[in-house]
């Protein structure tokens, strides 16, 4: 050693040097773990919140349930059969007299001449009958509605299939729905007739047309004042769920409108239960009570207040006066219900995301969301709404080595070993939105082939994922093709491979450009040669 001088190496090219790091815990070697969408440009995702424990779709009594129901059902079904006929033959009133209203008539754009709609009035009383067949024998109202000049557009909770009728009776308001109320029968005539304005939810087009329309005739004083249901669904009622700005956009004045049903032994809102159930459980009651309370009209504060805040402190009111609490749920979260419902999951509610707050946060589309969804209860996911990591890596079409461990870890923040629908959404959607995202699936096409043939075939995608991973196997690699593959054909288009990582964002990270995926042995041993 004394005559080596300070310019000479410390190790000879044929020495070999093994280092062995000491771990305490696999929990802390994984804590260890390098971010795997690093190169994206992904940094800290933001931590989920706690589930809520507030289920705003939940009907309290889904079932019938104790002696005095079941006695009241039976000993109300020749009741029943009486106002069923009832409903039938006023429906059937108000429709022929909705189609004289109509006939001849094809500017529906422009306000209802006064003869019609003075003919419309038989359709109204129609549809009080038709509240008086549902149980709905007298109505407690308190307040009263602003004359049409004051507050041209009118905002109500949503409960049940009952406040449309009610407001086509009381007010004769124009009514924001969407597309498919028209194809109802009968009802759909006389949807027409209160000139419904159409909006396809999942279409922004739609929506900003939507908008428009509501300042055209909000400014009209020859329209009907417009309705809107700014929740987009129905709600069990006991709180609000998130609104859309819809009637805020406007800039007019409002009047907020509360709907209370109180019950003691029938919930009458449109929860987790069907319409036939509803009826029926209406149809056998003595009576159905039902409230309606029209609060103070609410004025925009001047023309620099945002939609938002405007739309903040209409909320606000009809949350206080309803003495319950607005949470960031919206009609995503009943989508994702439903799909946990169909997939006959033990708690569909595990499911629920609050999507308000994850659409603010990474720009997904509900329709997204419920597509995250499918792919992870594909994952099996156990009672509580958790997947193992075996089920992950199944679905994924991923085997199990360092950079799959890495990725799963991205998921698991708290290293319990299983992961949530709220951890694994959140984790997606926020890999999805990162900037360089589009660009890295971009790059990864044309590096596994893409960039010599517009297309990739299983041979090129076998090469670049043993050379960058190695240790996946011909038929590991054969399956993940099968996932891009869409068609079968044997090739992989630009189309496929890209919608293919949209829907799997997290596979990115097998693509990173110059990886060379090396990790440290099992036995904690790191080897430089």
């Amino acid at each position: 050693m004394a005559e080596n001088d300070i310019t000479t190496p410390l190790l000879s090219s044929s020495d070999h040097l093994i280092i062995t790091v000491e771990s305490t815990s696999s929990t802390n070697q994984q804590s260890r773990q390098p971010n795997p969408f690093a190169f994206i440009g992904c940094g800290p995702v933001p931590e989920p919140p706690e589930p809520s424990t507030v289920d705003p779709f939940r009907n309290n009594t889904p079932r019938m349930e104790g002696v005095y129901e079941w006695v009241k059902v039976v000993a109300c079904l020749p009741l029943a059969v009486v106002r069923l006929v009832l409903f039938v033959l006023c429906l059937g009133v108000g429709f022929v007299a909705t189609k004289i209203a109509l006939l001849g008539w094809k500017d529906n754009k422009n306000p209802m001449p006064k003869w019609r709609t003075r003919i419309m009035w038989v359709t109204r009383m129609c549809a009080r009958v038709i509240l008086f067949s549902f149980g709905y024998q007298w109505i407690k109202r308190r307040g009263r509605p602003a004359p049409r000049e004051i507050a041209p557009i009118i905002v109500s909770n949503h409960v049940s299939y009952i406040e449309p009728i009610f407001y086509f009776y009381e007010l004769f308001a124009t009514i924001v729905a969407s597309e498919s109320h028209d194809s109802l029968p009968f009802v759909g005539t006389i949807v027409r007739a209160m000139q419904v304005i159409y909006v396809d939810r999942f279409s922004a087009s739609s929506r900003k047309q939507v908008v428009q329309e509501i300042k055209r005739r909000a400014s009209c004083d020859r329209f009907p004042r417009v309705l809107l249901f700014p929740e987009g669904t129905t709600t069990n009622g006991r709180n609000l769920i998130s609104f859309q700005l819809g009637a805020f956009i406007a800039g007019y004045p409002i009047q907020p409108v509360i709907v209370r049903y109180p019950h003691v032994h029938f919930d009458q809102s449109w929860g987790h239960i069907s319409v036939t159930m509803l009826m029926l459980r209406m149809l056998t009651q003595f009576h159905n009570f039902f409230e309606v309370e029209y609060l103070p009209v609410i004025s925009p504060l001047d023309d620099k207040e945002t939609a938002e805040h405007f739309c903040e402190r209409t909320a606000r009111a009809i949350a206080t006066a309803m003495n319950g609490v607005q949470t960031r749920h919206s009609y995503g979260d009943l989508m994702l219900y439903t799909k946990a419902q169909e997939s006959k999951k033990e708690n569909p509610s595990n499911y629920m995301v609050e999507m308000a707050s994850v659409e603010s946060l990474f720009h997904i589309r509900s329709l997204e969301a419920v597509g995250f969804l499918d792919k992870f209860l594909a994952m099996n996911p156990d009672p509580s709404g958790r997947v193992q990591y075996d089920g992950f890596l199944r679905v994924l079409r991923l085997k199990d080595c360092p950079l799959s461990q890495k990725v799963f870890a991205f998921i698991d923040v708290k290293k319990s070993g299983a992961i949530t629908f709220r951890q694994f959404l959140y984790r997606s959607a926020h890999v999805m939105t990162q900037p360089g995202f589009n660009q890295a699936c971009e790059v990864a096409f044309a590096e596994c082939g893409g960039a010599v043939k517009p297309y990739i075939i299983e041979q090129q995608l076998q090469y670049f994922i043993q050379h960058a991973i190695p240790g996946w196997k011909e038929n590991e690699v054969h399956e993940l093709f099968e996932l891009f593959d869409n068609d079968n054909d044997g090739r992989i288009n630009k189309d496929e491979f890209l919608s293919c990582l949209r829907r799997n964002p997290l596979l990115i990270a097998i693509f990173t450009p110059h990886q060379q995926h090396k990790e440290c042995r099992p036995n904690g041993v790191i080897e430089i040669l």
